[in-house]
C-alpha cells in the first residue's frame, strides 16, 4: 500500500507555495472568519484559504490573486472549529466503514481510527489493505489499529494472528497505533510474543491503545512499563485520575453500555482534575441507534454541559487527539498545512456543525442533505454475501451439556449448572433459558449449551454478525431456530427472528454477514425494531446487539462460547471442546 496521498507531492507543494507568492489563486477562501486558535487557545478573526484538500493560510491577508474558479465563503455568523477526531472506532457495527464515515462527517468529526479486527479475520491482508487505500479516498480520513489478537479464542490462531501478518499492518502509514490491547493479560503474564509487537509497534512510532477495566494501580504501572500509551476503560473519577497519574492518554468514553461521560467529568471535577490535555472524547463503536444524537459533536456537548472549559471541550476532539497520535502536522487544527477539515457552527455552545468541510470539500451545507457518496464495490475486496455451502440439520439441535451461560449484563456471562430437561424440541415460557449453538461458518463445528438470562419468550434467532463471523442461533423452539437459520442463509447474512413458524424480523448484512450496505439513518430504524421485539420477548438489558458480539469475547469474565469450545477466561481453559459436525 503506498504512502498516503496527504503526503503531497513536490510539484503540489510548489503550488501551495505559488500562492502565497500571489502567483496562483486558491480554490476556496474563506472570509471574515471567527475560529478556534488551537495554539493560543482562543478565538480569533482571520481569513482561510485552502488548496484543494489543504490549509496553505490561515491570517488576517488576503490572497493577491483569487481566480474565477475561487470560492469565496463569507463566515459571518459562525464560529469555525477544526473537524473532529474519534480515536476509537469499530466501523462493523452492522453499519460498515463507508457508511459510518459518511455519517460521522456530517456531524463534524471527520477524523477516524478504526479497529480492523473485521478485516484481519474474514479478509486476506491484500483485500484489505487495499481496501485501506479505497477507504482513504473519501473526504474524511481514515485511519486504523492493528489488533495483536482476536479478541477470542481462535481455532487458527497462529495462521490469523501471525507474526508477518502483524508486522506487515504496522508498517501500513495508515496505521496509527496497536491494540486496543485486549490481550494485557497474556502480556502480563509472560507473553513475549505480543510485547515484541508492541516494541515493534513503537519502534514505527505507532502507540499503544490498552484496554484495562478495572486495572490496579499495579496492572496499569506494568502495561505503561511495557509500552502502553492509553486506555479508554476509566470507568469512575478515580480510574481516570489513576491512569493520568502514571502517563496514559484516557479516551473518556461514553458508548451504549457504558454511558459513562457525564459520571466522568463530575467526578474528575471533584478529585481536583482542571486539565484536560491529557483526555480525548470517544463513543467507543457503539450500535447505529446510539448515534442519533450525534458523533463525537454529541460528546463535546455533555463535556460543556458539565462545566468543562469550552475550548478544553473542543481540544479532547481535535488538537489532543492529533497531538498523541503523532497526526499534528495534519490534523487538530486551523492553521496552515493542516488538512482542511472545518467545522461552521452557529455558536460556540452547539457543537453540532451547520455546515462541514472535509478535504476542503463540502460535505454539508446549512440547509442541504449530505451529498452521496460513491458506493464501494465491496466483492472487489472480498467482501461478499454470506452464501452457505451446508444445511443446518436435527442432529447440530442436540443438546446435553450440564452447563450452561448466565447473562449477569449485557456483555458478562458466568456459568451455571443446568436442571431443566433439554432433549424436547420447545422449552417453555415460564423461564429465561434458551438453547444456544454456536456454529462454524464453514460447517466443520459445532458448541451446544444453554443461555440464561436473554430471552423468556424467543422462537428463534439466527445471526451472523459475531466476533468471528461465525453463525449463532438462539432460542426456544428448535423449528423457529432452523427457519431463522434458512432465511439468514437466504439473504446472505443478517439477523433474522422466528416465531409460530414464520420469519418475525430480518436485518439483512449482505456485507460479509456483518455489516449493512443501507445508510445509517435506515440502519437507525432496522436495528430500534430489532431491539424492540427482543424487549417484548423479555430481553432485560442495554444493548442485544453487543450480546451477539460478545458471546466469544474473551476479553470480558467469566465463560465464552468460542471457535474452540466453552472457553473459562479466568482459568484459560476449554472446559467442553466444540464438535466436529
Amino acid at each position: 500500500m503506498g504512502e498516503q496521498r496527504y503526503r503531497w507531492k513536490g510539484s503540489e507543494l510548489r503550488e501551495q507555495a505559488a500562492i502565497i507568492d500571489g502567483k496562483q489563486s486558491p480554490t476556496k477562501v474563506l472570509v471574515n472568519a471567527t475560529y478556534l486558535h488551537s495554539y493560543f487557545r482562543e478565538w480569533v478573526k482571520g481569513n482561510i484559504w485552502i488548496h484543494g484538500d489543504r490549509i496553505v493560510y490561515a491570517g488576517e491577508h488576503l490572497p493577491d490573486q483569487v481566480d474565477e474558479a475561487c470560492e469565496i465563503v463569507d463566515c459571518r455568523g459562525y464560529v469555525l472549529v477544526p473537524g473532529y477526531i474519534e480515536p476509537h472506532v469499530h466501523p462493523f457495527q452492522l453499519y460498515n466503514p463507508h457508511s459510518f464515515a459518511r455519517y460521522a462527517a456530517a456531524h463534524g468529526t471527520t477524523t477516524l481510527l478504526n479497529d480492523n479486527l473485521f478485516l484481519l479475520l474474514q479478509l486476506d491482508d491484500e483485500e484489505a489493505l487495499f481496501l485501506l487505500q479505497e477507504m482513504n479516498a473519501l473526504p474524511t480520513s481514515m485511519y486504523w489499529w492493528c489488533r495483536f489478537d482476536g479478541q477470542t479464542e481462535l481455532e487458527r490462531e497462529e495462521e490469523q494472528v501471525s507474526n508477518a501478518r502483524i508486522k506487515r499492518w504496522l508498517d501500513q502509514e495508515a496505521v496509527l497505533q496497536g491494540g486496543e490491547l485486549t490481550s494485557w493479560p497474556k502480556v502480563a503474564s509472560g507473553d513475549d510474543i505480543i510485547l515484541y509487537w508492541m516494541q515493534e509497534a513503537h519502534r514505527r512510532r505507532r502507540k499503544i491503545e490498552g484496554h484495562f477495566p478495572g486495572a490496579s494501580e499495579k496492572t496499569l504501572v506494568k502495561m505503561a512499563l511495557f509500552g502502553a500509551d492509553g486506555d479508554h476503560e476509566a470507568m469512575t473519577g478515580k480510574e481516570v485520575h489513576m491512569r493520568l497519574w502514571h502517563g496514559y492518554t484516557v479516551a473518556l468514553r461514553h458508548s451504549s453500555i457504558r454511558p459513562d461521560l457525564p459520571v466522568l467529568l463530575e467526578e474528575m471535577k471533584a478529585l481536583g482534575i482542571r486539565h484536560y490535555d491529557k483526555c480525548l472524547l470517544t463513543t467507543d463503536g457503539s450500535p447505529p441507534a446510539f448515534y442519533e444524537n450525534g458523533v463525537i459533536d454529541w460528546l463535546i456537548r455533555i463535556a460543556i454541559e458539565h462545566g468543562v472549559p469550552v475550548i478544553d471541550a473542543y481540544a479532547m476532539a481535535t488538537i489532543n487527539a492529533a497531538r498523541h497520535y503523532g497526526i499534528e502536522h495534519l490534523h487538530g487544527s486551523i492553521a496552515t498545512g493542516r488538512i482542511a477539515h472545518i467545522n461552521f457552527l452557529r455558536s460556540a455552545h452547539d457543537p453540532t456543525p451547520a455546515q462541514v468541510l472535509a478535504k476542503g470539500e463540502w460535505v454539508k451545507r446549512d440547509g442541504e442533505a449530505p451529498p452521496l457518496w460513491p458506493t464501494p464495490e465491496w466483492s472487489r475486496f472480498g467482501i461478499r454475501p454470506l452464501s452457505l455451502s451446508w444445511e443446518l440439520d436435527w442432529d447440530d439441535l442436540q443438546f446435553s451439556m450440564p452447563m450452561g451461560l448466565r447473562m449477569e449484563n449485557a456483555v458478562i456471562l458466568k456459568p451455571y449448572s443446568v436442571s431443566i430437561d433439554t432433549s424436547r424440541d420447545r422449552l417453555g415460557h415460564d423461564h429465561d433459558e434458551c438453547f444456544l449453538v454456536l456454529l462454524d461458518r464453514n460447517g466443520r463445528w459445532r458448541v451446544n449449551t444453554m443461555l440464561k438470562g436473554f430471552s423468556s419468550a424467543l422462537g428463534g434467532l439466527a445471526s451472523s454478525y459475531s466476533n468471528t463471523g461465525d453463525l449463532i442461533l438462539i432460542g426456544k423452539h428448535k423449528e423457529d431456530m432452523m427457519l431463522a437459520f434458512r432465511r439468514m442463509n437466504e439473504i446472505g447474512g443478517g439477523i433474522v427472528l422466528a416465531e409460530g413458524g414464520d420469519v418475525l424480523f430480518e436485518l439483512p448484512l449482505p456485507l460479509g454477514g456483518m455489516m449493512s450496505s443501507v445508510e445509517m439513518n435506515e440502519l437507525m430504524k432496522e436495528e430500534k425494531t430489532f431491539v424492540r421485539l427482543l424487549r417484548e420477548r423479555g430481553y432485560p438489558f442495554e444493548d442485544p446487539v453487543y450480546s451477539l458480539l460478545f458471546l466469544q469475547s474473551t476479553h470480558l469474565p467469566y465463560v465464552r462460547v468460542t471457535q474452540r469450545g466453552i472457553y473459562d477466561v479466568m482459568h484459560k481453559t476449554v472446559l467442553f471442546p466444540s464438535i466436529m459436525r
